[in-house]
């Protein structure tokens, strides 16, 4: 795979939509990513099957609330720091990086560092979406331990997390984040390329690129960005369901931020004969839908809303009053939803008392496609 400065465009805007909502606004990334091509930078973008077994990959982010992101900025040094201090820990280098997840600023920040090095990227990820909590990966799911943890900021603080547990681990380092000002940079998850291969949600960066381009494609050519966005997934995820689940006009936002985390909720009234009451509540991404007070859509699938009319990704710290939007739901690949998976990342670990079941088996209004 190639990623290029004429692609980034591309690239941030399937980001967004596979951020569910969340994982803080790629555009950021796109400039950091903009500016390193333009000083004569590559980026170099591998499969997993490249990887050889006694490789050490590891996972690099921006940790934290996505609204502080937004003005608290990351930092280059400080994330190059966070995998030179875990190489220590580990007493080896780096061999490759690979995403954490695939929504948000955390599909840019890991590619950004990856020029700055030299290093490759994996194009995989460990969510295959953006979840707001750093154990909620498939790595995880699979066996590999979250630590250690290094946490750094733009000060050179750093703080290292130990941790058996990987939700403990979570807990501890997101303590340290909120004492950092509400966002910090991490290097975690050190593992094997073969523990990589195995417990990665392949192919999500090409994923991430192939779905801005179908949108952004269509509406330089004056088409249906939506019947592009579907006909695009049914040609490269065809074992993926994708659906609308309501058409309407924002009229209510609740949005705050608490314990490290956005949480909140955004209400629509339905548009073009689309009725009834629709809300959609977020913890950074949008974790449950609900048309008139029943559940249409829960995590782990994504919940993204999306511009009326251009299909744009509308992050939850940019959705506002009068936005007219559509809201789309997107099954996720089958290793997201074992039962050790949706243990970890599934209704349950959000406190949302149903089981999980593929938004289609609700009743919403099917693709266009």
């Amino acid at each position: 795979m190639h990623l290029e400065s004429g692609d980034l465009a591309d690239y941030v805007r399937g980001a967004a939509m596979l951020g569910a909502g969340g994982g803080g606004d790629p555009y950021i990334g796109h400039l950091m990513l903009q500016q390193l091509f333009a000083q004569g930078r590559k980026l170099s973008i591998i499969p997993p099957a490249s990887l050889r077994d006694d490789d050490l990959v590891a996972s690099v982010a921006c940790m934290g609330a996505p609204t502080v992101m937004t003005e608290k900025l990351p930092s280059i040094d400080a994330l190059a720091l966070a995998l030179q201090e875990l190489e220590a820990q580990v007493e080896r280098e780096v061999s490759a990086i690979i995403p954490l997840e695939i929504g948000g600023i955390n599909a840019t920040v890991p590619l950004v560092l990856a020029s700055h090095l030299g290093l490759p990227v994996v194009d995989a990820d460990g969510m295959g979406r953006a979840f707001p909590e750093i154990q909620m990966v498939t790595f995880g799911v699979g066996g590999c331990p979250i630590s250690p943890i290094v946490v750094t900021n733009e000060r050179n603080d750093i703080v290292i997390v130990q941790s058996d547990d990987n939700k403990q681990g979570e807990d501890l380092a997101r303590s340290v984040v909120t004492r950092m000002g509400g966002m910090a940079q991490i290097a975690l998850y050190p593992m094997s390329g073969s523990e990589a291969r195995r417990t990665c949600v392949p192919e999500t960066l090409g994923l991430a690129l192939a779905i801005g381009r179908s949108i952004g494609g269509a509406g330089a050519a004056g088409l249906d960005p939506f019947a592009s966005l579907f006909v695009e997934l049914e040609k490269s995820q065809p074992g993926r369901k994708c659906g609308i689940l309501f058409d309407g006009k924002v009229v209510d936002v609740c949005r705050e931020t608490r314990g490290g985390f956005n949480v909140g909720a955004v209400s629509l009234r339905g548009l073009n004969g689309d009725g009834g009451a629709f809300e959609v509540h977020y913890q950074n991404e949008n974790t449950v839908a609900y048309r008139d007070g029943k559940v249409v859509a829960v995590v782990p699938d994504i919940i993204a809303i999306l511009d009326r009319e251009s299909a744009e990704p509308v992050t939850a710290e940019r959705v506002k009053y009068g936005q007219r939007v559509k809201v789309l739901a997107l099954t996720v690949p089958g290793v997201m939803t074992t039962p050790e998976a949706l243990a970890t990342f599934g209704p349950s670990a959000f406190s949302i008392d149903v089981a999980y079941r593929p938004f289609y088996e609700y009743r919403c209004r099917p693709s266009p496609a």
